[in-house]
């Protein structure tokens, strides 16, 4: 397994500080997502059993997916097509907001970010949209309503 990044609910735990909410609140599940050029389900349910065994006592759901597998199922799930990635960050640059393109990977070191747009929408709890190959109005306005109804300080941009 290559580089492990944690996502989506990044954006979400900093509205919770920003508004002095619980930690969890409002956060379905957290993402827990790498690349790896083995795209077998095989090998996939090893490393999500791996993530769970280290992992399951935190008592949170955790979605664990290889990156380098997105394309065989996202088609199915989403109904728009999705082509094989070549990075994790590739998956990160998809995302549907702008808002949520951030994610932290483990290094030799500690750790590196990468967030291509920053940090200013999180701060400014601005809900932006990402205008990519991959984007659905349909699921954008989903999205954005549920953040809404646990963060009604959001502002929530048009697609444009």
């Amino acid at each position: 397994m290559r580089g492990s990044c944690l996502d989506a609910c990044l954006a979400q735990t900093a509205w919770n500080v920003l508004t002095g909410r619980a930690l969890h609140y409002g956060i379905g599940d957290y993402d827990i997502f790498y690349f790896d050029p083995d795209t077998s389900w095989q090998a996939e349910d090893a490393v999500i059993r791996e993530f769970e065994r280290r992992l399951g006592n935190l008592q949170v759901r955790l979605e664990i997916r290889n990156q380098a597998r997105v394309h065989l199922w996202y088609g199915d799930k989403h109904g728009l097509p999705y082509p094989a990635l070549r990075s994790s960050t590739e998956g990160i640059d998809r995302f549907l907001t702008r808002t949520t393109q951030v994610g932290i990977r483990r290094t030799a070191t500690g750790h590196a970010v990468y967030a291509p747009h920053g940090f200013a929408d999180i701060a400014g709890m601005i809900v932006r949209p990402n205008p990519g190959p991959n984007f659905s109005s349909e699921n954008y306005a989903n999205k954005a309503a549920r953040w809404k109804q646990c963060w009604p300080e959001l502002t929530i941009l048009p697609p444009d």
